[in-house]
């Protein structure tokens, strides 16, 4: 008879990814990733026989599976555009933590090789995630032109907003990123709250 899990799925690949987005790949010991999950490192092994490359991939899959339902769903669905963006603002507050915690996307980025092992994943979830505000924004009335760049401008104010508030230790700059994004996105001139 096999031993209960001490830990679900789904906690075990939160507290991954807490790990990656904490310290990166790099940084990311076998050693952390064990006293993040609570498990043994043989447990982790059993469970990831690709060990610490395949963690990080489910922990991206997991991730791009929140993206889609979450951002990119909500983004090209039906409704309000400026409702949807609100939603889908409210999403990334919740799951960057106010602005605590630091891009998953950003920190499994090689700094080393440019085209490291999640090289392709990463360019994929940032272009959807480009697209799909650029799409919201040709959906309020910009320009194809004017639309791609309000979804680059989105998508490196989030990244830059992420950056800041982890280097500085103040959420202010992805605060500001939020209430931001109608304007950027819409056009719109955002309310204070």
């Amino acid at each position: 008879m096999s031993r209960p899990r001490l830990i679900t799925e789904d906690d075990l690949l939160a507290h991954l990814a807490r790990v990656f987005s904490d310290v990166g790949y790099e940084g990311a010991s076998l050693s952390l990733l064990a006293e993040a999950t609570g498990l043994q490192k043989a447990s982790l092994y059993h469970r990831f026989p690709g060990g610490k490359k395949q963690m990080a991939e489910e922990v991206l899959a997991t991730t791009d599976a929140w993206l889609q339902h979450h951002i990119l769903a909500p983004l090209s669905g039906p409704g309000n555009p400026a409702d949807r963006l609100t939603l889908v603002a409210t999403n990334l507050d919740g799951f960057y933590h106010g602005g605590a915690r630091a891009c998953l996307l950003n920190m499994l980025s090689s700094p080393r090789i440019e085209n490291g092992p999640f090289a392709s994943a990463i360019r994929a979830a940032f272009e959807a995630l480009i697209t799909a505000f650029a799409g919201l924004a040709a959906e309020a009335g910009a320009s194809p032109d004017a639309a791609r760049q309000r979804g680059e401008r989105a998508v490196m104010l989030l990244q830059g907003s992420l950056v800041l508030s982890r280097g500085t230790g103040n959420t202010a700059p992805f605060r500001a990123f939020l209430t931001g994004l109608p304007a950027e996105v819409l056009g719109q001139t955002p309310t204070m709250a």
